[in-house]
């Protein structure tokens, strides 16, 4: 079989039957006025009709064979790597933005008054704790930035060239002029262009920032970073790196920050903090004047109260907790392509998996050829060879041509032309001439639509049914006149389940995770796949996505359009559920970029990685089970870091009223104050490392449960501070500096005690053991306090036994604090429950966990019941069992093992209802062997 020319284009990277969808070009061309689009093609046509002059001779002498590495090599050392430069901001000007902000102006504020009141050492060691602050954040932007650079370095763009004569997959920065590079369905022009050959749709629109794509042929410049939406086409490299047109334009790994959901909650409690405490200060203020207190005593304190209520970690916090997250999960194999990508994934309760290569191998191979009459197996999959892609990354190319290799044919036809996979059309074809000279039209795609071009086959509907029914992927060859062409064979693909599917997909519902399958095969070869991996429940039936459907409702979505998936993943969100989609191809992007958590798949395309919100390095459920769970760790420990800070915040405002009421003197200075914060705020950012379990479900933010749970706390952590600074002042009869220093250590060491005590949501002996980074900086501040109390450091000394009696008053606090902290977490629903956990455990296997309301909270949507539609008047009485259940006390083993059975019973016979209507379905179709 003759190879084609090198100047026909052949597919390089997602034809499959799985990826069918309709082109953006038909969506968006869609203009109301004719002259809009006339000015939209007129805008574009000045971004692609003019080639640009290469400025290297050996790119102009060029031929369509490429470059040689040699060649190639010297151009890359004259040009340089096909990348812009570092944007990044001055490292000097970062470090002076430091110190431009609310909390360095506060600070330096504060400086300002301590000169203008003579206090010159005071006004000396806040301007230490302002260039520390400044340092430390400093230090944690640059963490992070390095973690997003190691990942985009993973995420580099690829570039399918021509180099030695044939076809290479190479990182798109080692691009040079006069490289030939081919330009497939979902890639990324990945430097300025000069079509040869071929024709593709490109979307230009982050370029031109018009949204009508245009058909670019052989002639045709077009510039790095547009996207090809459909075709494919042969291109001659111009220029790359700073010399491109539109290379800034080309960046497609967002580093920029996206506020998550979460970072929105919590600021949303910083702020009603924020409020709380403005009331109180002025209310402070006013009380101290009613005192007659000189304005010299009332500015500092209020300057306090100011100081106390600024969340000064909080910006750094989130971002440690986030690069530390994505740390681990680059260690796993899971690149996050913004931050806030990890806190996503522990939220979502819905995972929309792809079949293909994460349920599956996606090692696929030619199983079975079943040539027609007058065919055999040879010229079957010679012909069905001429209609795949050379050089490509397509699976099912790839598998086909390789069988078709192994199998020569002598008197196959001459390649002509090839149409790359087109999924509007679910399929690909080519036109070629036999040894007679006739023109032959050749196409290779999905069974239901390449039998409709050929002539009527008594056989071949009950042959696929059959390969269906054993779980292969049929594809349909046909050839012929373009009036008269007859089905060629039939070619049947296996792609097994991976081994640890079934084991990853009960992990998945163990936390809640409703999955289903998402896939764009036949129903019949969805239906047992998804059945080896333990996905037993309805599937939905063929045709447009229902804009009510729940996940609950069905377990397979086969025969699914791209477009559909958007469908698919808005649906699910009306509904109330966070939806985890996984995606691979060009047309998946919608999808991908409207899913709370988008997931880019081992094999995907640039343009879907590019709408990810993460991206996964290997195959299979195992990097999204580790995403889950990491992005609940990560939301623990930001919940913790909330609630701390809503404690601190409170009580140290209120602590200010409470100590000018028992004294009549501001019971804290400014210095103090900073000291407060910056040894406690910057060192519990240790808890982002704390160790802490996943929530067995779902994670949700309860901003209302949470304050409340905050400002309980608050009331005994404020109860304990004004405790001890009353036997300071009345019982050991201490000064007023003495009682300031005495607070500041009460502060301290009380601040320790709620985080050890809130840290997790059971009781102290039952939590895990703390990170050696909280260890570490809970010894420090204390270290701190305690050296500066007792040597009378910025403050008036206390003696030693005080400061130890008041650590010890802190411990025992600890442990008071404990015992009130469960009844409180679990009234509010903070806490986790026995119960939801033997719950979450329960239901496993072939069957869902049943949800239980938690007081005040959201109902999970993850763990339903796995009943289908056609199972609805049976769902009834489970529901009603559900409500019951939702009480603790009606809970028992036996009222668990017994719903266990029924939804076991259930699934058996919606299982055994599915085959009995497939068995039928293929008696039908023997009897009828023309339909």
């Amino acid at each position: 079989m003759q190879k084609p020319d090198t100047d026909i284009p052949s597919k390089a990277t997602t034809e499959s039957v799985k990826l069918p969808t309709k082109p953006p070009a038909k969506r968006v061309v869609k203009t109301p006025a004719k002259q809009s689009t006339s000015k939209a093609i007129s805008k574009a046509k000045g971004a692609v009709s003019k080639p640009a002059k290469s400025d290297n001779s050996t790119a102009k002498n060029t031929s369509q064979s490429g470059l040689t590495s040699d060649e190639a090599s010297r151009l890359l050392e004259k040009n340089g790597p096909n990348a812009m430069p570092d944007t990044n901001i001055n490292p000097l000007r970062s470090a002076l933005e430091k110190f431009w902000a609310p909390v360095p102006w506060m600070l330096e504020a504060a400086i300002v008054l301590e000169l203008v009141l003579g206090k010159y050492v005071e006004a000396a060691i806040i301007g230490a704790l302002l260039v520390f602050n400044a340092a430390l954040g400093l230090f944690q932007e640059s963490r992070a930035q390095a973690t997003l650079t190691a990942l985009k370095s993973r995420l580099a763009l690829n570039a399918s060239v021509r180099r030695d004569g044939v076809w290479k997959i190479i990182l798109a920065a080692e691009l040079v002029p006069g490289d030939v590079v081919k330009l497939s369905l979902g890639s990324v022009v990945a430097a300025d262009v000069h079509i040869t050959g071929g024709e593709v749709l490109l979307d230009q629109s982050m370029l031109t920032g018009e949204s009508v794509p245009i058909e670019a042929g052989a002639g045709v410049q077009t510039f790095a970073g547009a996207l090809v939406r459909r075709g494919e086409a042969v291109a001659e490299v111009t220029a790359t790196g700073t010399r491109t047109k539109f290379g800034h334009t080309a960046e497609l790994v967002r580093t920029a920050h996206v506020v998550s959901s979460q970072q929105k909650a919590v600021l949303r409690v910083v702020r009603n903090l924020a409020a709380f405490n403005s009331v109180v200060t002025v209310a402070l203020a006013a009380y101290a004047y009613y005192l007659k207190i000189p304005l010299v005593e009332i500015i500092p304190l209020v300057l306090t109260a100011v100081l106390a209520s600024i969340p000064v970690a909080l910006p750094a916090t989130f971002t440690l907790a986030a690069a530390l997250g994505a740390r681990a999960l680059a260690k796993r194999g899971v690149l996050p392509t913004r931050l806030s990508a990890v806190d996503e994934a522990g939220t979502t309760d819905v995972l929309c998996a792809d079949k293909t290569g994460t349920l599956t191998q996606n090692a696929l191979t030619v199983t079975t050829v079943h040539p027609m009459p007058g065919f055999d197996e040879s010229h079957v999959l010679a012909l069905a060879a001429l209609a795949s892609a050379e050089g490509g990354q397509d699976p099912v190319d790839a598998a086909i041509r390789a069988a078709a290799s192994s199998k020569g044919v002598s008197d196959a036809p001459k390649l002509v032309k090839f149409e790359s996979f087109d999924p509007a059309k679910k399929m690909s074809e080519a036109t070629a001439t036999d040894s007679t000279g006739a023109t032959q039209r050749i196409v290779k795609g999905a069974f239901a639509v390449v039998v409709g071009l050929a002539q009527r086959s008594p056989t071949a509907t009950a042959t696929a049914n059959e390969l269906e029914a054993q779980g292969f992927r049929v594809l349909a060859v046909a050839a012929g006149p373009q009036t008269a062409m007859k089905l060629v064979g039939l070619i049947a693909l296996s792609d097994p389940p991976r081994s640890d599917s079934a084991a990853l997909v009960t992990e998945l519902h163990e936390l809640g995770i409703r999955t289903v399958m998402v896939t764009g095969d036949a129903p019949a070869t969805a239906t047992i796949v998804a059945h080896r991996v333990g996905l037993d429940g309805a599937v939905c039936p063929p045709g447009p996505i229902p804009d009510s459907v729940h996940p609950e409702q069905f377990a397979v979505f086969a025969g699914v359009l791209p477009e559909d998936k958007y469908k698919l993943v808005q649906a699910f969100q009306k509904g109330g559920h966070v939806v985890g989609m996984c995606g691979d191809g060009a047309n998946d992007a919608p999808a991908l970029r409207q899913a709370q958590i988008g997931i880019a798949v081992s094999t995907a395309t640039d343009v879907a990685k590019s709408a990810a919100g993460m991206v996964l390095t290997e195959p299979g459920l195992a990097g999204i089970v580790a995403a889950v769970k990491e992005g609940r760790i990560t939301f623990q420990r930001i919940q913790t870091y909330t609630l701390n800070s809503i404690v601190k915040k409170i009580v140290t405002v209120l602590f200010l009223i409470a100590g000018l009421i028992m004294t009549g003197h501001a019971i804290l200075t400014p210095l103090l104050m900073v000291i407060v914060m910056v040894a406690g705020d910057f060192l519990a950012m240790s808890l982002t490392t704390d160790n802490v379990r996943p929530s067995p479900t779902p994670n949700a933010w309860r901003i209302g449960n949470l304050t409340m749970a905050g400002a309980a706390m608050s009331i005994c952590l404020l109860a304990f501070c004004t405790g001890v600074l009353a036997v300071g002042k009345f019982g050991m009869n201490l000064g007023m500096e003495a009682l300031r220093t005495l607070a500041f250590v009460v502060l301290v060491f009380g601040s320790q005690a709620t985080i050890y005590a809130i840290r997790e949501r059971r009781h102290l002996w039952a939590s895990s053991r703390p990170s050696l980074w909280l260890v570490a900086s809970s010894i420090t501040d204390i270290g701190i306090a305690s050296i500066l109390a007792i040597g009378g450091i910025a403050m008036t000394s206390l003696p030693a036994p005080v400061v130890a009696g008041t650590l010890a008053a802190a411990a025992v606090f600890a442990f008071v604090l404990d015992l009130l902290k469960v009844p409180v977490f679990a009234r509010l629903g903070l806490a986790e429950r026995t119960h939801d956990r033997h719950l979450a455990h329960a239901g496993m296997g072939k069957t869902e966990a049943i949800p239980m309301t938690e007081p005040g909270a959201a109902q999970p949507k993850a763990s339903d019941s796995k009943l289908d539609a056609k199972a609805e008047p049976e769902t009834k009485p489970e529901s009603k069992l559900e409500d019951k259940a939702a009480a603790p006390t009606d809970l028992t083993p036996q009222l668990v093992k017994r719903v266990h059975q029924l939804y076991e019973d259930l699934g058996r016979k919606d299982v055994q209802a599915v085959e009995e209507l497939e068995k039928a379905e293929r008696e039908r179709s023997k009897n009828e062997p023309d339909q």
